[in-house]
């Protein structure tokens, strides 16, 4: 990568390390006339915006003028799918919420019929914008990117679905393409418009510790809900592993393990344990009749005393887990998300964790409960896309090639 080139002085911009033009030169050792020329590409395609800042001295002066990422510059559609259910937004580029909506939809029904219900419903949720905007609001030709959360393995090169234990039929499914094709035929958007599909673990990991934990290093995030996964974001980035299966712990077997049956085939994994859809089976058999995750969501929020029962219990068993998993990863903060999230499953966690685990590992640990809640897959597919359209490398591409597009719209002028 070009030290000195304009995608390099974005990225200082973004990460907050040089935010005026004196700034870019002391970092890079640029002249300031480079720096400018640097910096004309990106204020032409008003991805950075100059603010005044404040006085330089307390005795006041000229202030100086400040550059940051206008996030608002272009949006980006985002899908965050459950098992039984749809959640689609609109975001800007620093994952604010513009409009929303949620809805069932069935992963047991295909990825075909569920894209195309996503088609469906980012079509009325951007309708619904404008209409309350008054047509001013952002029009399908402002979307930039596209990202789809999903409760499975994905691999970070071809942005498949890898086996997915809770997804059947969805494995290796061309998902970007598919949709990509979806939104063009009904929104009219870009035929190559970026779609960036990723493990919605990994996503909530990463809008939880950009939002609330910048500064930890090494982050991890637990999910439970009808399955059990985790996301971890290690120096800023997220840690996927070799083909996207880090993380991927409700299929480790419990000590102890009972005879349950897990939808991997095997037997006594966590999540045929302490999942959402363990306790679900649980409560029904005991006469509590519960149809899923979120139903035992709903019996906690209601303090039924048998949820809290199974919730307590299922968090020791994640707390078992767990004792291994932060001595391996030693992170400054564990999140526990999902439909399980709440004081019970906590409680229990933190018996067993503590119990088990080395003191020195769990000396600085801090274990918390999520602070975005559902909204925390949408604004990570936000960061997630903002980063890869506008690392160093991606960004010098694309303006280059809109400088080329230029350069052919004036020749076919003159022409």
């Amino acid at each position: 990568m070009n030290q000195a080139s304009s995608g390099h002085l974005l990225g200082l911009i973004r990460r907050g390390r040089a935010t005026t033009r004196g700034e870019l030169q002391r970092v890079t050792g640029l002249a300031r006339s480079t720096v400018g020329s640097r910096l004309e590409p990106l204020l032409r395609a008003g991805w950075i915006r100059e603010t005044p800042g404040p006085a330089e001295s307390s005795t006041g002066g000229r202030p100086a003028v400040r550059l940051e990422f206008d996030a608002s510059h272009a949006f980006v559609l985002a899908a965050v799918l459950e098992t039984r259910n749809a959640r689609v937004a609109l975001l800007d580029l620093a994952g604010r919420v513009m409009d929303e909506s949620a809805g069932p939809l069935s992963i047991a029904d295909g990825p075909d019929r569920a894209l195309d219900l996503l088609g469906e419903r980012f079509t009325r949720l951007l309708e619904r914008h404008l209409r309350r905007t008054g047509g001013e609001g952002v029009t399908p030709s402002r979307i930039c990117a596209v990202g789809l959360s999903v409760p499975g393995p994905v691999d970070a090169l071809t942005r498949r679905l890898v086996d997915p234990p809770i997804m059947p039929g969805w494995g290796d499914h061309p998902l970007p393409e598919r949709l990509r094709a979806v939104l063009a035929e009904r929104l009219g958007t870009d035929p190559e418009l970026p779609v960036l599909v990723e493990n919605d673990a990994n996503l909530m990991a990463l809008a939880e510790q950009r939002h609330g934990h910048p500064d930890c290093a090494a982050f991890l995030l637990v999910k439970v809900s009808t399955g059990i996964g985790a996301g971890m974001v290690v120096d800023g980035g997220l840690y996927r592993g070799i083909d996207g299966g880090a993380g991927d712990i409700g299929h480790i077997r419990t000590a102890g393990a009972s005879d349950a049956p897990c939808m991997c085939g095997s037997r006594g994994c966590l999540a045929a344990v302490a999942s959402g859809r363990a306790l679900a089976a649980r409560l029904t058999a005991e006469g509590v009749p519960t149809a899923s995750g979120s139903g035992v969501r709903e019996l906690l929020a209601a303090g039924h005393p048998d949820a809290v029962r199974l919730a307590r219990e299922a968090g020791r068993v994640v707390g078992d887990v767990l004792a291994t998993v932060v001595t391996v990863v030693n992170p400054g903060v564990l999140m526990l998300a999902g439909d399980l999230a709440g004081p019970p499953f906590l409680t229990g966690v933190r018996e067993l964790l503590y119990r088990r685990a080395m003191p020195r590992t769990t000396a600085h640990l801090q274990v918390v409960t999520s602070r975005l809640g559902d909204r925390a897959g949408l604004i990570g597919a936000a960061v997630l896309l903002a980063d890869e359209l506008y690392a160093p490398e991606r960004a010098d591409e694309r303006l280059a090639a809109a400088a080329r597009a230029r350069a052919v719209g004036r020749a076919a002028s003159v022409a």
